[in-house]
C-alpha cells in the first residue's frame, strides 16, 4: 500500500469517527453546557476505535475532550488498554497547551486534528487557546512546532487539500457538513453558557 492510500485511508476514518462517534457525544455534551470540543483514540494496526469522548468542563475545567478522552482511556484496564505508541490520537480541534501537554506526557506520537486555533476563535468565538499560547508562552499565532521529538500533528484539511481533485471533492462536501453541524453547536453553547461554571467560557 503507498503512502497517499495509507493516508487517504487514516483521512476516511477520522472523518468516519468524527462524523458517526464523536458528534453524537458532543450533542449531548452541548445541551448538558459543555464547549463543543471531542476527541477519540483509534489503534493504528485496523483504525478501529478504542474510544471516543467531549468535553466536560461543567464536571471539571480541565476535562477538555482530549483530557476528558485520555481520563476515560486510562480508566480502561491496563490488561485491556493498548499502549499509546499503537494508537492514533484525533482532536476535533487544534489541542491547546494543556492539551498537547497531555498528548505529550501519555506518550503518543501522533495527533490529527479537524478545526484549527483559528477556527476555534474566529468560528467559535473561543479565542482562549491562542490567547494563552500568546500571553503564557509568548507564541504568536499558535506557531508551536508541528512536528517535533514527541510527536508529529497532521492538518485534517491539509490532508484534504493534498488530494487529487476528484477525491477532495467529497471530503470537501463532507467537511462542509460537519462545519455547519459544529456552527450550530458553538451557537447553542454561546447561548447557554452564562449558565454555566466554566471559568474560561
Amino acid at each position: 500500500m503507498s503512502d497517499a492510500t495509507a493516508n487517504q485511508n487514516i483521512l476516511e476514518r477520522l472523518f468516519s469517527v468524527l462524523e458517526n462517534d464523536i458528534l453524537p457525544k458532543t450533542r449531548a455534551g452541548v445541551s448538558d453546557g459543555n464547549k463543543l470540543f471531542g476527541a477519540a483514540i483509534l489503534r493504528k494496526s485496523d483504525l478501529s476505535l478504542v474510544i471516543a469522548e467531549t468535553n466536560n468542563e461543567t464536571e471539571n475545567p480541565l476535562w477538555h475532550g482530549e483530557v476528558h478522552c485520555l481520563k476515560r482511556f486510562y480508566e480502561i484496564p491496563a490488561n485491556q488498554r493498548p499502549a499509546t505508541s499503537e494508537l492514533i490520537f484525533l482532536s476535533t480541534h487544534e489541542p491547546c497547551s494543556m492539551c498537547l501537554s497531555a498528548i505529550t506526557w501519555a506518550g503518543f506520537d501522533n495527533f490529527y486534528y479537524f478545526f484549527s486555533y483559528e477556527d476555534s476563535r474566529d468560528a467559535f468565538a473561543i479565542p482562549h487557546d491562542l490567547k494563552i499560547m500568546k500571553e503564557v508562552f509568548t507564541l504568536a499565532d499558535g506557531e508551536y512546532n508541528k512536528s517535533n521529538a514527541f510527536w508529529d500533528s497532521h492538518s485534517m484539511m491539509g490532508m484534504v487539500a493534498e488530494l487529487s481533485e476528484n477525491d477532495r471533492a467529497g471530503y470537501v462536501a463532507r467537511a462542509k457538513a460537519i462545519s455547519d453541524e459544529y456552527d450550530r453547536l458553538s451557537a447553542q453553547y454561546q447561548d447557554g453558557k452564562s449558565d454555566n461554571d466554566i471559568p474560561l467560557n
